[in-house]
């Protein structure tokens, strides 16, 4: 982000695009937004991204906060234009931004949810990061990787299982 905010850097923005378009994409259809119209909101988030770049203070949040704020911010303007009511997980008091410690405490359990994926044997962290992170069906990861869909089931419950056991001391 810094690349792109200082020399305006269009690899950097590309993997930046290429990082976040699809977490985006099915944070937006999560509060059930369409496929199409979550896809529009990404080119319009990851544009607003480029052109306001300079206005990203790594010292105010990290990049993944400002970005998904944008989202977020695009997401209930495009609810609001077509006169829809807004779903209870977007219908926040705009003011009320996160303080300081609810960033720590993001990032900290972020850091921890890294740790432990790094953990997993790497067939099943790789059906987890593309179920979850990736937005893939079970099927769609069959057909992208080759294996059987009872597989791909398997990797992904043992992966959950392995998962809690390393987080459950976050509880």
């Amino acid at each position: 982000m810094l690349a792109v905010r200082d020399q305006r850097d269009k690899a950097a923005f590309a993997s930046l695009f290429d990082h976040f378009a699809p977490r985006l994409k099915g944070f937006i259809m999560r509060s059930g937004t369409g496929s199409g119209q979550a896809e529009e909101i990404v080119q319009d988030v990851m544009l607003t991204v480029w052109r306001k770049a300079s206005q990203f203070d790594p010292a105010r949040a990290q990049v993944s906060a400002w970005v998904y704020q944008i989202a977020r911010n695009r997401q209930i303007d495009m609810i609001r234009k077509e006169g829809r009511p807004l779903p209870d997980e977007l219908n926040e008091n705009p003011e009320s931004e996160p303080d300081a410690s609810q960033i720590v405490a993001l990032e900290q359990e972020a850091g921890h949810l890294k740790s432990a994926l790094t953990k997993l044997a790497r067939d099943q962290r790789e059906v987890i990061e593309k179920a979850y992170l990736g937005e893939l069906t079970h099927q769609e990861i069959s057909s992208q990787t080759g294996l059987p869909l009872g597989t791909i089931k398997s990797r992904i419950r043992l992966g959950l299982q392995r998962l809690r056991h390393e987080l459950k001391d976050m509880r």
